[in-house]
């Protein structure tokens, strides 16, 4: 087998016709889709209450609900400026690989993973521009490693961490587009997202765990380990994400540097957090990724 072939069993690549039909089937226009109110109402919830970064500290109990209303719209505008960046890094990483010979395989697929990644992008930014007026900026989720890796560490990583965010990203998506305090219009775009998704982590967990057996038969166990740390430490770094100051300052909080790094210390956020990435963290220990649950300070 040449090295710049993906092997492929029976299962992937009958999970990839499955899902890239499945793609064509469930084909929206969402520039017609959606309904796009002219306002939403600002004494309302724009992000479930346990969802937002304050949630399971003293200062949630601190603040009057007018207050936390009012974080939870600007936490609901981070979440998805946090879209827009992460999906924009992600298109980089996938249209650089797409019908090269590593991936030849999956590019019919990749070509609908990138359609509706930019038709997310685009209801994300929409929504960010009509209620909040503008997109956070965001350096977090940066995709490229901070040193050079073997081609095949290089790839893993990509896509590893492409299917940590989509994980993540999900559990709120879920969460929210169940929620019927939301208002119908932040419903279904975390219901939409949602749907695409789940094809999305479905073909995700099966590739990546294809890159991960190339990487183990590459790469030395001490290069094995260094991988682990770095994704670990990415997971924090996304988790820290949801931690911005500029939205405690939108939201009317005093102190909005403190109040991040308050929130960042305080224990009672663990609990919320490992809520979060329970899923990708389930699956990174199932498939030997990872040696166990821990993550840095």
């Amino acid at each position: 087998m040449s090295a710049a072939t993906l092997e492929v069993t029976d299962r992937f690549r009958e999970l990839l016709d499955r899902l890239t039909q499945k793609s064509i089937d469930d084909y929206y226009n969402p520039y017609q889709r959606f309904v796009w109110p002219d306002s939403l109402p600002d004494d309302a919830w724009w992000m479930s209450p346990d969802l937002i970064s304050v949630y399971g500290t003293p200062l949630f109990d601190s603040y009057d609900e007018q207050t936390l209303k009012a974080l939870s719209k600007w936490e609901s505008i981070n979440f998805y400026s946090l879209n827009v960046h992460g999906i924009r890094e992600l298109l980089i990483e996938v249209v650089d690989r797409i019908h090269t010979p590593h991936f030849d395989v999956a590019s019919d697929f990749f070509h609908h993973f990138i359609g509706e990644e930019n038709e997310h992008m685009w209801f994300f930014a929409e929504f960010c521009k009509r209620y909040g007026k503008k997109l956070y900026k965001g350096a977090a989720l940066k995709s490229a490693p901070t040193e050079k890796f073997e081609p095949e560490v290089e790839n893993f990583l990509v896509f590893a961490r492409i299917l940590f965010f989509e994980e993540m990203v999900d559990f709120y998506n879920t969460r929210m587009s169940q929620d019927t305090s939301l208002s119908e219009t932040i419903r279904q775009v975390n219901r939409i997202h949602h749907e695409d998704e789940s094809r999305h982590i479905a073909f995700g967990r099966e590739l990546v765990s294809h890159l991960h057996g190339r990487m183990k038969a590459a790469v030395s166990a001490e290069r094995l380990r260094e991988v682990e740390v770095y994704l670990k430490r990415y997971i924090v770094f996304s988790l820290h994400s949801f931690y911005n100051p500029h939205v405690y300052r939108d939201a009317g909080l005093a102190n909005p540097l403190e109040v991040r790094e308050t929130l960042i210390a305080a224990e009672g956020r663990r609990a919320a957090e490992r809520k979060v990435i329970r899923k990708p963290m389930a699956f990174f220990l199932k498939s030997g990724i990872f040696a166990d649950d821990t993550l840095p300070v």
